[in-house]
């Protein structure tokens, strides 16, 4: 049965122009630059750079009609020109933050050079006399390598993969012959092992041997958990070696790469380059904020529109063609000043969310010490600048600030807080600053537990639960007491 009825509803929705301010607000600098580029590549109405205003009197006052298009009509003075276009009289060099010349910097993003890790194996193996057969096999070993240099796969598969995807038929004698006697064999040494033990073992074995290493090498064949557990009483006890011959073991494989792979792996990858989008100086003991001329770009319209608008104005004769040209000017008009204006826009939110971060951590930038971190919420700036917080969200989570201090990513700057002893809000950034310190000044032969952590907290007016030390312990990378120990 069919029914109508009348519903109510209160929406909101975004507008375009809306929806492409936000997106342009959360791009870093790199990103905005490659945004802008693309939109001047399809929109041929903006341009880069000064250019000098002309004015065209009278030019776009009048109202055209066309007669050819059912009664059809455009008004011409919609467009105008005079608002996408710049009146400074004054050089472009005099108007950049910081006299930025878009000259100075390398725009693009560096590519590392080199041979890449997987490459450089299936090379070497040009240097091992083998057959026809035993060739496939290391080159498809060399080919289920990892970056970190490690082969995480059973015989059994990898001798079922290459009967299915390589043809070549094989036994696991085989294939375990051409690992080792191979694959293994290629630089960096350690290549090719199928788990952390196997590793460090061919690093030492292919080393000259000494005492200490042929020690190393008994401890990772016959005790390699309590190694890695650090079980020091239990290996002193299993081998009878005193705690000087326990600690020159330790030396020997703590000088072994547990990662292969990681010196070559990535060659091939674009090299990480951080353009900080804002700069925080100290002048005369005052902080002053600065955005990235990078991410203020002069637009204007282009002097090909001027022309073409001119020569509209100037004929007599409106013809169909013309008429269509200038729908076409109109609209790429309405897209470049929807753009110039999202752009202005994202610079002013950019300052003031950043501005206002700034000021709520001022102690902070002026001394760079940590402890000075007041507990702030992105709630806590969005109130300050009356704006969403999704907005300054997507100003912390993407973007970096120069500091004297060095380059960091804004959103470090945001911790929850926690009541100390005498009711105070402090930022937990602050706590986890001192548990870095009272780890880092621990005996290491007898590292703190997390119980122990928890009441030197206490004592230094931070009351924190243990599982709470755990979980800051954690968040800094911290491992536990056990394998914090040292001989």
């Amino acid at each position: 049965m069919l029914k109508q009825s009348l519903h109510q509803r209160l929406l909101q929705k975004l507008s375009p122009q809306q929806i492409q301010l936000m997106k342009l607000i959360q791009l870093p600098t790199q990103a905005f630059e490659e945004r802008l580029k693309q939109e001047i590549e399809e929109n041929p109405a903006l341009d880069t750079g000064k250019e000098e205003k002309e004015s065209f009197e009278d030019s776009l006052e009048n109202d055209v009609d066309f007669d050819d298009s059912g009664n059809e009509k455009i008004e011409a003075e919609d467009i105008n020109i005079d608002e996408y276009l710049s009146d400074d009289e004054y050089p472009s060099y005099k108007t950049q933050s910081n006299n930025y010349s878009s000259d100075d910097d390398e725009k693009q993003v560096p590519y590392a050079a080199g041979t890449t890790f997987h490459q450089s194996l299936k090379n070497q193996l040009n240097t091992f006399r083998i057959n026809e057969e035993e060739r496939s096999i290391a080159e498809f070993l060399v080919g289920s390598i990892d970056d970190s240099g490690y082969i995480r796969r059973e015989i059994i598969d990898l001798v079922d993969d290459l009967a299915f995807t390589q043809n070549v038929f094989t036994n696991e004698e085989l294939v375990e012959k051409v690992l080792k006697t191979v694959v293994q064999k290629l630089d960096p040494i350690g290549v090719g092992a199928r788990d952390l033990k196997e590793c460090l073992m061919i690093q030492l074995k292919s080393k000259s041997q000494t005492k200490n290493r042929e020690l190393a090498i008994k401890v990772l064949e016959n005790a390699f958990d309590h190694f890695v557990k650090k079980h020091y009483k239990k290996l002193l006890d299993k081998f009878n070696i005193s705690e000087e011959e326990l600690k020159e073991v330790n030396n020997e494989i703590s000088k072994l790469n547990p990662k292969p792979g990681s010196s070559y792996a990535g060659n091939n990858k674009i090299a990480e380059q951080i353009v900080p989008d804002f700069t925080i100086r100290i002048v005369e003991g005052v902080l002053e904020l600065t955005l990235n001329s990078r991410n203020a770009p002069e637009l204007h319209v282009s002097r090909e529109y001027n022309n073409m608008l001119k020569g509209y104005q100037d004929s007599k004769d409106k013809s169909k063609s013309q008429k269509d040209a200038v729908m076409f000017i109109k609209q790429k008009l309405d897209a470049a000043k929807w753009f110039i204006d999202a752009i202005k826009q994202r610079q002013q939110t950019l300052l003031v969310t950043m501005n206002a971060i700034m000021h709520y951590q001022y102690d902070y930038f002026l001394t760079g010490d940590e402890r000075k971190l007041k507990p702030m919420i992105l709630k806590d700036v969005a109130d300050k600048i009356n704006m969403d917080v999704s907005t300054v969200s997507r100003v912390a989570n993407s973007k970096y600030v120069s500091t004297p201090y060095g380059t960091k990513l804004i959103k470090v700057f945001f911790s929850e807080s926690m009541k100390n002893d005498q009711g105070e809000d402090v930022s937990t950034r602050e706590i986890k600053k001192i548990l870095e310190n009272v780890v880092a000044e621990e005996n290491k032969k007898k590292p703190l537990t997390d119980e122990k952590l928890s009441k030197i907290l206490k004592e230094k007016g931070y009351p924190i639960a243990r599982r709470t030390v755990a979980k800051y312990r954690e968040q800094l990378d911290i491992p536990v007491a056990r394998l914090r120990k040292e001989i």
